[in-house]
């Protein structure tokens, strides 16, 4: 089983399109968990049974199946945007971080991978706003009738500012995220018994899924106050239903703890836990299935199915190598068919 490291053996359009389709598929199949997970954390997913197959069942129930991928499609068609945005600012960072050997620490890394998650998700906020605006909307009674439509209107009824309400949390979340990555690493070897590079498949997606735990944990009661702070509308029935009120962040914060409690602000906790297994493995998935048929399209293996290499071909050589090397093969083996005299 290959790994998630960069493997030249595929072009830079063959990554982004397996990494693209695998986050597009994970994404559409646990939209369900998703959407719970916002209607929970909003205050929407209210009712006497809690939890998000209630809530789940509720939206089914009122709007149809259909209203389980609520804002899944604007999810999906940011993904390219970000992963852009997010490499280009991870290799800025890198060269900032790495000293005059050429060496970068490990808590350097975390920082850069960090950081550049948080300037991904500045630059394609808007996108992130409107999912939550498409998801907590009454799929019956639209008051967005799609993306674009989203936009206009919410940039049209409250301005361009509108768009990047709650932001500011995003900065804030990204330090709890960052202590729950290193915390989660430097306890690695502790927890396998064993040195970092001797980790197996089965280990390392553990360990990302008990990162993603930890640190979406961490940084949730964040991202709670910005989902609040992204759906409360004047413009929308029952101001977005948010089941709080409130002015801006801090008296967000303050409003929830006040009216529901500290473990308030973990709503919807369960249902984003839950979700992180069937996620990563799907990603994993399919970008292992992707990367096989780019390989076996580019003459590295004898097929998609498996990781059986193609006998005599050098694995070193990169794609527009390989083809240039085939090429002269070619050319070759016909120019010593021809007579001579």
């Amino acid at each position: 089983m290959a790994t998630w490291r960069r493997d030249g053996r595929l072009t830079g359009g063959q990554r982004l399109l397996c990494a693209g389709a695998a986050g597009a598929l994970s994404l559409t199949v646990t939209a369900p968990l998703e959407l719970a997970t916002v209607l929970a954390q909003v205050g929407g997913a209210r009712g006497p049974a809690r939890g998000p197959w209630a809530a789940g069942l509720r939206v089914w129930r009122a709007e149809g199946p259909r209203a389980l991928w609520k804002g899944n499609a604007v999810a999906c068609l940011r993904l390219f945007p970000c992963s852009a945005v997010q490499l280009a600012a991870y290799r800025k960072f890198v060269m900032l971080f790495t000293d005059d050997l050429g060496h970068i620490s490990q808590w350097s890394s975390i920082m850069a991978g960090s950081l550049a998650g948080m300037v991904s998700t500045i630059v394609m906020y808007p996108t992130d706003l409107i999912k939550t605006r498409l998801i907590v909307q009454n799929l019956l009674e639209p008051s967005y009738r799609g993306i674009l439509h989203a936009f206009s209107t919410v940039y049209q009824q409250e301005g361009f500012l509108a768009l990047y309400r709650g932001v500011s949390l995003t900065v804030l979340g990204a330090l709890p995220f960052s202590a729950g990555s290193l915390l989660v690493y430097i306890n690695l070897e502790k927890l396998w018994n064993g040195p970092r590079d001797r980790f197996s498949p089965l280990q390392n997606f553990a360990n990302v899924c008990l990162a993603a735990g930890v640190t979406q944990t961490l940084s949730f009661p964040f991202d709670t106050v910005k989902r609040k702070m992204q759906a409360q509308s004047p413009h929308l029935p029952h101001h977005g239903g948010v089941d709080v009120h409130f002015s801006g962040a801090v008296d967000c914060f303050r409003q929830i703890v006040k009216a529901q409690g500290v473990l308030a602000l973990w709503n919807g906790l369960t249902a984003n836990l839950l979700k992180i297994v069937p996620y990563f493995g799907v990603m994993f998935g399919t970008f292992e299935f992707c990367k096989r048929i780019c390989l076996y399209q580019n003459g590295y293996i004898v097929s998609p199915l498996s990781y059986k290499l193609t006998p005599g071909v050098d694995q070193s050589l990169k794609p527009q190598e390989l083809r240039e090397f085939k090429k002269f093969f070619k050319t070759g083996q016909l120019k010593s068919k021809k007579p001579t005299l």
